[in-house]
């Protein structure tokens, strides 16, 4: 691409990524709503087994991850902002039934429609790959962290939904967070009609001139398999962790606005550090980003097991949204270079199929683990997974080396 050019795509790519981000904070809103207080739902409408408390959690989870390809192919089919505004809708729908079946103290229906918000959330988790779309290579990072540091506002607006809704309908408990998430998700509808994904960049246009390969093949590479571990490791031991957070705040004699301001915390911090991600992983190199992640998994799970105090619930927190910050932008900027413009559908689709089946599946975990074996135990959980992740850092580190001095 000419000099000349470059700015203006890089233009053109900013105002997609703005508006992409102020949809991340409104409609990206229904994460931490669904995390902060999903668990606590559940384990309102129980009457017994209370394990199963953050299966509402799960089923957002599983939604996301179930809408994944759905989302990926519709999008193919229609296009990026058609596909966007149709998503927001389906989470709205979501939300509604939601409340309603807590109207109703239905906990499965509860759990049902806390999959179809997951599933409008489906759609939410490829901004940050439609961020990309069209950017120049060197500007991806950038595109991907400003639509993530969107998430700063939905970190301000969940939550806060949650507070200035409580006991709205007493003695329904939360049916008012999410009557405004449902809200919530209508004028995110109205942002993402504004969206207009950039033409490809050039250099993006001579390899989209070639076949895609099959998606096994692209799957099968090295850097691929190490991204996409490195981002289930990040993105399912930060959900593990957080989904039982407000559970153990709860349990230990902490109040529920604590819990849920803790979460805010949280959330902050897993989006505040995107507007210079994106410079750090340019200067540093998306592994070292990644590993650097990684660290401060593992150091969030030692401010958690050294107390119970609320410093040690916030700051163990505000970790463990620092370190998926780090490792999920850095993996996702892995997992976006090994594919190509014709690939980038099926190639996402199943990586986030992939990803929020494990995110799934560690939130159900979470209340499994946190009654039959407590608070700690789920932090001990965390170092054998950053450890694994770290080896394999390490060993892709040593195979490019490799590479670089036989070529």
């Amino acid at each position: 691409m000419s000099a000349a050019a470059l700015p203006g795509a890089e233009r053109a790519a900013r105002r997609n990524a703005l508006v992409l981000a102020t949809a991340q904070a409104v409609v990206g809103s229904a994460g931490p709503v669904a995390i902060s207080i999903g668990g606590l739902a559940g384990y309102w409408l129980l009457l017994a087994d209370k394990s199963l408390a953050t299966l509402p959690v799960t089923g957002y989870n599983l939604g996301v991850a179930l809408g994944a390809v759905p989302a990926a192919a519709l999008m193919r089919a229609i296009g990026r902002r058609y596909g966007f505004v149709a998503g927001s809708l389906v989470m709205s729908a979501g939300a509604l039934s939601a409340a309603l079946a807590l109207f109703q103290s239905n906990f499965w229906l509860f759990a049902l429609s806390m999959l179809v918000v997951g599933a409008g959330g489906s759609f939410t988790q490829q901004y940050r790959f439609a961020a990309a779309d069209g950017a120049p290579r060197t500007y991806q990072p950038r595109a991907i962290g400003i639509v993530l540091a969107g998430g700063i506002f939905a970190a301000v607006i969940g939550p806060q939904a949650v507070r200035f809704t409580d006991g709205l309908f007493f003695p329904v408990e939360f049916a008012g967070a999410f009557f405004a998430l449902a809200a919530l998700g209508l004028v995110g509808a109205g942002v993402l009609s504004f969206l207009r994904v950039p033409a490809a960049s050039s250099e993006d246009s001579v390899a989209d001139v070639v076949p895609p390969r099959p998606l096994a093949q692209i799957a099968g590479q090295p850097r691929f398999l190490v991204g996409l571990l490195c981002g289930v490791g990040t993105y399912a031991t930060m959900s593990f962790v957080m989904t039982g957070a407000p559970l153990a705040m709860v349990g230990c004699g902490l109040s529920r606005d604590v819990s849920v301001l803790g979460i805010q915390w949280h959330v902050l911090a897993m989006f505040g550090p995107s507007f210079f991600t994106g410079r750090l992983i340019a200067r540093f190199g998306k592994a070292r980003i990644v590993a650097t992640g990684m660290l401060l998994l593992a150091a969030s799970a030692a401010v958690s097991l050294s107390g119970l105090a609320v410093w040690n619930f916030w700051l163990g927190l505000v970790l463990l949204g620092l370190g998926w910050n780090f490792g999920f932008i850095g993996a996702t900027a892995m997992v976006a270079e090994t594919y190509r413009p014709s690939e980038k559908n099926k190639t996402q689709g199943l990586h986030d199929l992939l990803l929020f089946g494990c995110v799934a599946a560690a939130s159900l975990l979470s209340g499994r683990i946190y009654v039959a074996a407590g608070w700690e135990t789920m932090n001990l959980v965390v170092f054998p997974v950053v450890a694994t992740c770290l080896a394999a850092l390490a060993l892709q580190a040593i195979r490019g080396r490799r590479i670089a001095a036989e070529g």
